[in-house]
């Protein structure tokens, strides 16, 4: 609910600049100017760095006495309210052998952030610069040596922003749940199916959470990344954009260029194919929990992390997952037992399930995609997400503007043609035509958010492919 309440408010006042939102309160205490976090960068590159704080300060990770004290501004900020609510409705319906489940939810719910007024806090860089001018990194500092070099980055506390009296975030929702059948499909990629319930449940929830948050909270914060070399000697990354990182043993360094951003790197495979082998029971239960998911970014947030832990090998603990409804923690719990590390025996090159690389792959494309997008892609049909990625398909083989003819027969209806319009302006994407051509007209400003439609696209429609 805290994460919810300032990633909201970072979208609101800062969207395409340099704050980070706070997704913990107990995080607050580490952040203080000149703290360092440790920013790690994702498997795929379109994917946003988290940022995790340490206790530690630039003051001691440095060698020598001497006690670094650069000096802090303090400002005031903004005033700051916001309420955002939604309506939540969906239907899973599917079968594996002789088990059926059905799960219906209509829902709402409404999220109500009052931070009253805001102040800034701001090191003094310059000063900073100078008092640290010729101070080497203690290389056999503890957090240097525990920091994976090709995936981590240090980084310098720059300016956080506070609340300067105590204030409330409020959550309220309203649940329906009708279930019938079972909740929970375990093993349909060979396993044994576990009934957990056998008859027909209304289940309503309704909660009214509220949070008092106490004043000197921090709720966004701004960091300055650090370029370490082998012997100690650092730079701190004062250009906008700038990226850090420590050098590795050889003579490269190990952090990434900004040309990475239109590249691949060797190790990250980009192939959907595993999910079309997938049983067609599995494939028709994975779209429809999906699908589920869509409709709340928490809890798509929660499926990605989970599964990029489980392709990073970590041990899966979901209630370290953040807050989630009974209905989406059951979505997200049926989308993970779909793709069970253990059930096929073939694996990728780098010991992790194809079906899991890739489902991963989808998830990770999908979480990047605006809400619009998300909302378009919730309520598409199965039928038209295969045309669509067939016509997806054809506008990337060719520069030129494409015949009419080439247009899928289910888009050359005028409803259909008007989703594949919105879904592509969603992405800044415009579809264009006249009497007898087809083509799109792309801004230059981003090249991500097509390539994650696309994929998106492509992964959902391998999904749903035969499910007529």
């Amino acid at each position: 609910m805290f994460s919810k309440a300032t990633a909201n408010l970072v979208r609101q006042i800062d969207p395409d600049g340099s704050l980070i939102h706070v997704s913990r309160v107990n995080d607050s205490d580490k952040l203080v100017p000149m703290a360092l976090v440790v920013k790690r960068n994702r498997i795929w590159f379109w994917q946003r760095p988290k940022y995790q704080p340490t206790d530690f300060t630039l003051g001691d990770l440095l060698q020598g006495d001497k006690v670094l004290n650069p000096g802090v501004s303090e400002t005031e900020f903004l005033t700051y309210k916001g309420t955002f609510g939604d309506k939540l409705s969906g239907k899973m319906d599917t079968n594996a052998g002789s088990v059926s489940v059905t799960l219906e939810g209509r829902g709402s719910s409404k999220l109500e952030s009052c931070f009253g007024k805001l102040k800034k806090e701001e090191l003094d860089v310059k000063k900073l610069l100078y008092d640290s001018s010729n101070r080497l990194v203690d290389m056999q500092h503890v957090l240097v040596q525990q920091l994976e070099k090709r995936a981590e980055v240090l980084a310098v506390v720059k300016e956080r922003i506070l609340t300067a009296n105590s204030c409330s975030i409020t959550q309220m929702k309203k649940e329906q749940c009708i279930l019938q059948g079972v909740l929970k499909l375990v093993g349909l990629l060979g396993g044994s199916v576990k009934v957990l319930v056998k008859e027909s449940n209304d289940i309503r929830m309704d909660s009214d959470v509220s949070l008092e948050i106490p004043s000197g909270t921090v709720i966004a914060y701004s960091i300055l990344e650090l370029e370490i070399k082998k012997n100690g000697h650092y730079d701190i990354c004062l250009r906008p954009g700038t990226i850090g990182g420590i050098e590795a043993d050889s003579d490269v360094m190990s952090w990434p260029s900004h040309d990475s951003l239109n590249t691949v790197d060797g190790s990250q495979e980009m192939d959907l194919s595993p999910l079309a082998e997938l049983p067609k029971s599995t494939r028709c239960a994975l779209f429809k929990t999906l699908q589920e998911t869509l409709r709340d970014r928490t809890a798509l947030s929660c499926l990605q992390d989970v599964l990029e832990g489980l392709c990073s090998g970590e041990t899966l603990d979901m209630a370290k997952q953040e807050e989630l409804s009974e209905s989406l923690k059951t979505s997200v719990s049926a989308t993970l037992d779909l793709v069970d590390t253990d059930s096929l025996a073939e694996s990728s090159q780098f010991g992790v399930p194809a079906h899991l690389n890739a489902a991963h792959l989808l998830v990770s494309a999908i979480e990047e995609l605006p809400d619009e997008t998300l909302s378009l892609l919730s309520e598409s049909c199965p039928d038209f997400l295969e045309a669509f990625d067939t016509l997806m398909c054809r506008l990337k083989g060719t520069s030129e503007p494409l015949s009419i003819q080439c247009l899928p027969v289910l888009l050359q209806e005028n409803q259909a043609f008007q989703l594949a319009e919105q879904l592509l302006s969603s992405t800044n994407v415009t579809l264009r035509r006249d009497t007898d051509r087809l083509w799109t007209e792309t801004g230059n400003e981003d090249r991500i958010l097509p390539l994650v439609l696309r994929l998106s696209i492509q992964g959902l429609s391998l999904l749903c492919k035969g499910l007529k």
